[in-house]
């Protein structure tokens, strides 16, 4: 085991964690079908077990904010593997739907355990640059996207089932799981870790405003990526090319943060983040063909910083909150993804049914009914643009010119 404390070796384990994560849901959403088909399961049925994810995953970033300060980062982590091998276990071993509602609840737990561990372990390590390390790591949830969407479209030209497809998740569980074991983590101060001091933060009109946020920003982007096929599927248009586009350009983007972080800073970030997803959403409920691709690279980049800069935010405005912090805000974007996802599925249906009013064509019914859900979901970024410019005017009147890294 190693006796040292060693930064990248802790931030290699972290991404490889939320490598697995995103796997989870990449894999996931590519076997839905195969998996109704096999258990004979209606389309509510499949939407409950899809629910269990994301339900798992509030759950775990609660439990996880208090327990990070009680038994530490790798215990919490070390959770989620335990959480992740089983979850994958019993999904493959599962012989219908209360089998799946289990294992699917225990993967989202696990995915949600993993993001209250090395949200804070990674703000903690790289105490003089949290919002860039924050954006590196959450390269990887996009970019596991990509490697999962990849490798089970490989699997699928071979032949594979959908059990080998979880079943190849297991890797890199054990390959995390192994680095755990064998890691030093770091110590930190009992004043960086008190979970009295962060409950008292909590209560901060600025951390209640940056949870406010996080709901929008999180609907924002999860919420157009989750119904991009049934969206974009009659325009003529990919939708797996565009998705598969918008989480490329994502992982490229987090990755190089550092100098868009250091130039406008994060509330800098979020303005110009709400700015462009408004104008990618706008601009794909109004265009057609190729123009399509054009409007989701300007929502691809309006979505990259979101997440992991609201994060960063609270690390760095918000210190007080700890991980509980950070915690909760995750687990309410995931929370209010989870709520408006059946909302967003009642605004197509009640779409899809005023434009058969107008067409008898199935095909164009269903482009309208993208565009009026486009224009529904383009108010979520409208609001933000309003929130993050009277942040971006807080933040300079209290910080100047200072630039946070």
């Amino acid at each position: 085991m190693n006796t040292t404390v060693n930064p990248p070796r802790i931030f290699t384990l972290c991404c490889i964690s939320l490598i697995v994560t995103a796997m989870t849901f990449a894999i996931r959403a590519g076997i839905l079908g195969q998996l109704g088909e096999q258990f004979s399961l209606s389309d509510t049925e499949l939407g409950w077990i899809n629910a269990m994810a994301f339900w798992g995953f509030p759950t775990a970033t609660i439990f996880g904010g208090v327990l990070y300060n009680l038994i530490g980062a790798k215990r919490l982590i070390g959770l989620a593997f335990v959480c992740h091998v089983a979850g994958l276990v019993l999904t493959i071993l599962a012989d219908g739907f209360w089998g799946l509602i289990i294992s699917s609840f225990m993967i989202g737990f696990a995915n949600g355990a993993v993001e209250a561990g090395c949200n804070p372990l990674i703000a903690s390590t790289y105490h003089d640059r949290k919002v860039t390390m924050l954006n590196r790591f959450h390269v990887w949830f996009p970019g596991g996207i990509v490697i999962g969407a990849l490798l089970s479209t490989f699997m699928d030209s071979l032949g594979f089932g959908w059990q080998e497809k979880v079943a190849m998740i297991l890797l890199p569980s054990f390959i995390y799981g192994y680095m755990i074991m064998t890691t030093r983590f770091p110590e930190f101060g009992k004043e960086e870790t008190s979970t009295l001091s962060n409950i008292k933060g909590l209560i901060s009109p600025l951390y209640l405003f940056l949870i406010v946020c996080m709901t929008l920003t999180a609907t924002t982007e999860l919420g157009t990526q989750q119904w991009i096929e049934k969206i974009l599927g009659s325009t003529g248009v990919s939708p797996m090319l565009i998705l598969a586009m918008i989480t490329g350009l994502m992982a490229v983007g987090r990755f190089y943060a550092g100098p868009v972080i250091h130039r406008l800073n994060p509330n800098g970030v979020l303005l110009g983040s709400a700015i462009l997803a408004a104008s990618g959403i706008f601009m794909m409920s109004q265009a057609s063909g190729m123009m399509i691709y054009v409007a989701a690279i300007l929502f691809a980049l309006g979505c990259t910083y979101f997440w992991p800069t609201m994060v960063g935010a609270v690390a760095v405005y918000t210190p007080q909150t700890g991980a509980l912090g950070m915690s909760l805000l995750g687990g309410a974007g995931m929370f209010a993804a989870g709520f408006w996802n059946p909302v967003i599925g009642g605004w197509f249906d009640a779409a899809r049914s005023e434009a058969h009013l107008l067409s008898p064509d199935p095909a164009l019914v269903e482009v309208i009914a993208g565009q009026q859900v486009l224009l529904k979901l383009f108010v979520f970024p409208i609001i933000l643009i309003v929130a993050f410019s009277v942040l971006y005017w807080l933040m300079r009147r209290v910080n100047g010119e200072a630039t946070v890294h």
